[in-house]
Order: C-alpha cells, then sequence, then structure tokens
C-alpha cells in the first residue's frame, strides 16, 4: 500500500473516532489538575489507549502521574507526547487538554503504519509542565533513551512547524529582617520588603542591559502582615529566561547580584535557592518539521516552518529536544490578539476552533509517524540532522 493510501486511511481513522477524542479532551479541560497532581487525565488517558491495544506502563520515570503507552516491538520508536498539566486559577489557559488528546489521536491511528512498516510508538505522557519541568526530571531518569524521534503540538494563534524557546531557571527568595511598630520605633526595625522592592528596582534597570532575547520576570509572595509593623520577612519567585545556556548562566549571576546588593543596603539577610529543574532551549529538527509541515499543509493550513514575530517562550520539551530529534510545533486555535495563558484561551481550548485544532494536529503527526516508517532515508535525514547539531 502506498503512503499516500495509509494517510487518507490516518485521516478516516481520527475522524472515525472524533467523538471519543473531543470528549477526552472536554474532561481533561472540565476537570484541570495542576503539575504532578494529573489523577484524573492521566487515568483517562491510559484508560483510553489500554483500550486501543497500547501497553501501559504508569508511573513512569518515579512520576505518579506520568506514563508510557507502547504499540508495535521494533524500531525506530517513535515517541507523541503529551501533556495535560492546568495552571493555577486558569485552567487549561494553555490548552494542554488539545495537547494530550491530539497525541492519544494520532498514536491509535498510526497503528496501520506500525503494522504495515514495522517500528513502534509510544506515547509518554509528562505531567507538570508548567514550572516544574516533568520532561527534565523523566530525561534525567532515562525515560527517552529508547526512543529515535519525539513529536508534539501545542494550541498557538499561528500555525509553526517548530518553536523557540528559551531556557529557563526558577528562583526563590526570602529577606528576613527584624520586626518593629512602623510608626513608634521605626528605627528599631530591618525592612525585608524594602529590600524586595530595592531589588525589583535593580532588576528594573538591568532589563535595559541584558540581551532582547533574555527574560527575567517575578512576584512577591510575602510582604509583610500590617501595615503598621515593619515587614520582618517578604518573599518572592522568580524566573530567569535565555536563549543560549552560557548567557542564562551569565544573568543569573547577575540577577541575584540585584538581591545581594539590597541585602547589603537594607540589612536584610538573603535567602535564596535556584530550582532543582533547568528548562533547556529547544533545537528544532528541520527534516523533521519539514514532513509535519508538509503533512499540516495538505489538511488546508497555512504553515510555516517558524514564526518570526513569535513571543518567546519556554517549554521542558527543549530538554528532549538535547536529546533526540524533536520538534515542537503549533496549531492556531484563536486569532492572533488572544494571547496564552489567559481566561480567553482557556476558552479557545474548547472551543470548536480548539477541536479543528486537535484533530489536525492529530492526523499530521499519525501522518508523519507513517513518512518516517514507510522511508528509512527520511530517518537518516533526521538523524543526520539532529548529529551537526550537536
Amino acid at each position: 500500500m502506498e503512503t499516500a493510501e495509509f494517510k487518507a486511511g490516518i485521516i478516516s481513522a481520527i475522524d472515525a473516532h472524533q467523538e471519543q477524542l473531543v470528549e477526552l479532551s472536554r474532561k481533561i479541560h472540565e476537570n484541570p489538575e495542576v503539575g504532578f497532581h494529573e489523577v484524573l487525565a492521566a487515568a483517562w488517558l491510559t484508560e483510553y489507549l489500554q483500550e486501543k491495544g497500547f501497553a501501559i506502563e504508569r508511573g513512569t520515570g518515579g512520576l505518579a502521574t506520568a506514563f508510557t503507552a507502547s504499540y508495535g516491538q521494533g524500531r525506530p520508536t517513535i515517541a507523541l507526547i503529551a501533556e495535560y498539566d492546568a495552571l493555577p486559577e486558569l485552567g487549561h489557559a494553555c490548552g494542554h487538554n488539545l495537547i494530550a488528546a491530539s497525541a492519544v489521536g494520532a498514536a491509535t491511528a498510526a497503528r496501520a503504519a506500525v503494522d504495515q512498516f514495522d517500528g513502534s510508538i509510544t506515547v509518554i505522557g509528562t505531567p507538570a509542565e508548567e514550572l516544574h519541568g516533568g520532561k527534565a526530571i523523566m530525561a534525567k531518569q532515562g525515560v527517552f533513551s529508547n526512543i529515535d524521534i519525539a513529536m508534539m503540538v501545542h494550541p498557538s494563534t499561528v500555525n509553526t512547524a517548530t518553536t523557540e524557546a528559551l531556557a529557563l531557571q526558577v528562583l526563590d527568595i526570602e529577606f528576613t529582617g527584624r520586626p518593629a511598630h512602623a510608626a513608634a520605633r521605626p528605627e528599631a526595625g530591618i525592612n525585608a520588603l524594602d529590600a524586595m522592592i530595592q531589588s525589583f528596582t535593580a532588576i528594573n534597570s538591568l532589563r535595559q542591559h541584558i540581551r532582547s532575547t533574555a527574560r527575567v520576570h517575578g512576584i512577591i509572595t510575602s510582604g509583610g502582615e500590617a501595615p503598621n509593623i515593619v515587614p520582618a520577612r517578604s518573599a518572592g519567585t522568580f524566573i530567569v529566561r535565555a536563549k543560549e545556556d552560557d548567557y542564562l548562566d551569565e544573568l543569573k549571576e547577575k540577577v541575584l547580584n540585584c538581591f545581594m546588593g539590597a541585602s547589603r543596603a537594607t540589612g536584610a539577610k538573603l535567602k535564596y535557592q535556584w530550582g532543582a529543574v533547568r528548562y533547556a532551549p529547544i533545537r528544532n529538527n528541520l527534516p523533521l518539521a519539514r514532513l509535519f509541515s508538509r503533512n499540516m499543509k495538505s489538511l488546508g493550513r497555512r504553515v510555516v516552518l517558524s514564526d518570526p514575530g513569535s513571543a518567546f517562550g519556554s517549554t521542558d520539551m527543549g530538554n528532549v529536544s538535547q536529546l533526540l530529534p524533536s520538534i515542537h510545533a503549533r496549531v492556531a486555535i484563536a486569532k492572533k490578539q488572544v494571547l496564552i495563558h489567559t481566561p480567553e484561551f482557556a476558552l479557545a481550548a474548547i472551543s470548536e476552533a480548539g477541536t479543528r485544532g486537535m484533530l489536525d494536529a492529530a492526523k499530521a503527526m499519525a501522518m508523519t509517524v507513517a513518512d518516517l516508517l514507510a522511508d528509512g532515508e527520511a530517518i537518516k535525514r533526521v538523524r543526520r540532522e539532529f548529529e551537526r547539531g550537536k
């Protein structure tokens, strides 16, 4: 059977299971679970895949809500990545419900290609993408060591076959001062909130002297107990991002100096901790991206390899892309003026446009799996590109 016939069959298979995939996406959206607590989502996804003949491993990499679902025995092994964690307060304002449904939809449709051409397909369920870096943890545990190629598609406002993503590390800050009556004896106190505010001011001054692709941002999580008490404690969480790993290290030192300077200026003691998980910058595999792009275009979508006007974000898919050929594509589910991580995008993730995006993403990934399994030269091109990029 020709690859084109397989692709027609893939499209038909996903259309036939459309109601099940939409229901799966909707259930995850209506029951948002934050990172490492995605108990319902992980159960629904694994149950669906098990019914479709996939072998299930739960708790992959030591993470309770991670899983792998495998079909086939041979190589290459192609992984489709599922995300399903939600944001606090905002729910699925990043559309991870659609990522999960598109991954399982693509995997089930790609079974025919595995049966015909050999190889294997694996859905890897990766929890806690938002801030906790589930994939980075799983990568350290060797979860991706037997995977040859990985793909995922993220909801967006544009259709692209690649994504630009920054290296990232989280910084937790705490200042400890001395309480005092803010009117009667202010001179006896040491103001921990002043230290935090001075740090913000220093970071704001630093921003004009950092690379245009770098980012520093944060929030105050504790700033005092009452306005008539000199704040004895302040705390905050900050994120430092950069396009290159070495510049992230340089920028981390500059950011930390802002807090150290405020500590010396105010007398408040500084305690800090860098997050244990570091998000790596993403490496896009262009031969793989071109295959995916052609398949998306065949579905009637206008797709570009990359969008120079896109804002920079970060993803733990970057950690996966450093280990094996990968793409983190995007599918448009809303107009460009709709911002990700907003209530408006959460609504888009359950809209008709969101459903169309999820189904197109599933079809394009499954067709790309067929391209790769049917053509050994395609696999070689993907692998050569990855080795050159090292």
